[in-house]
């Protein structure tokens, strides 16, 4: 299963994902003043029960959290202008849940997601993908329209200035990764590394392509340029937890 987990991050994720995102994100989503209130998200009083399967299932779901709070603002003038919310069907319990679905099919350029036979099936989330699925056609006109209207070239163009320059900031910083001793030593990394391509350099102003080199302070770290995130994920030594991405 982790040696797929890229490919799960570009179709879709598991059921239980969304249901853990969905949960954050009604903990932290803005709440409007009431007389501004269109979307309803259902009461939030009660601290939500969170279960995951592993720390990557955990980061997943904060990350898609996270993101649909980023975006929650455009992504309710999607549903209220496409005429998808409200829908009588839909409990504003699964509000919530309809937002963060909905982020992620719009990231997925409202493309099907794939389902993992070996996942466990929750209802709430078929119900959602199912509903949002069928009006894919005018969700994305919707965003079209959104887009058009504010003078967009993409999505994050909707961000303040201030946010884009720091998730871009992010996004160009070096990946830290951890060498898990217990199973690994460090020679067998190098070795690994090398026959996989990966040449290891000084520091990170050496870096050109599939370089790598080691942390000044820390022995058991390895730096990575930002761009190799997904060929590393991708290897075996992270599949099998030899090595762990900070």
């Amino acid at each position: 299963e982790k040696r797929t987990m890229t490919l799960i991050e570009k179709n879709g994720y598991h059921d239980s994902i969304y249901i853990n995102a969905a949960k954050i994100f009604q903990g932290i989503h803005t709440k409007k003043h009431k007389d501004r209130i269109l979307v309803r998200y259902g009461d939030d009083s009660v601290s939500p029960m969170l279960a995951f399967k592993d720390e990557y299932f955990q980061r997943v779901s904060y990350e898609l959290a996270f993101n649909a709070l980023k975006y929650q603002d455009l992504l309710e003038e999607i549903l209220l202008d496409s005429c998808v919310y409200p829908c009588h069907s839909i409990p504003d319990e699964l509000t919530s849940l309809l937002v963060v679905m909905l982020y992620d099919l719009q990231e997925r350029k409202f493309q099907a997601r794939e389902i993992f036979d070996e996942e466990e099936p929750v209802a709430e989330v078929r119900k959602i993908e199912h509903y949002l699925y069928s009006f894919r056609t005018k969700l994305a006109a919707a965003l079209a329209r959104c887009r058009i209207k504010h003078d967009a070239l993409s999505i994050e163009y909707f961000l303040p200035e201030t946010i884009r320059m720091q998730a871009q900031r992010a996004s160009a910083l070096p990946l830290c990764v951890w060498i898990n001793t217990f199973k690994i030593s460090l020679q067998d990394v190098f070795g690994d590394l090398e026959k996989k391509g990966f040449t290891r350099v000084e520091s990170v102003s050496d870096f050109d392509g599939y370089t790598y080199c080691m942390d000044q302070h820390c022995n058991d770290v390895l730096v990575f340029p930002s761009s190799l995130k997904e060929e590393l994920l991708n290897l075996d030594l992270f599949a099998d937890c030899k090595l762990l991405l900070q």
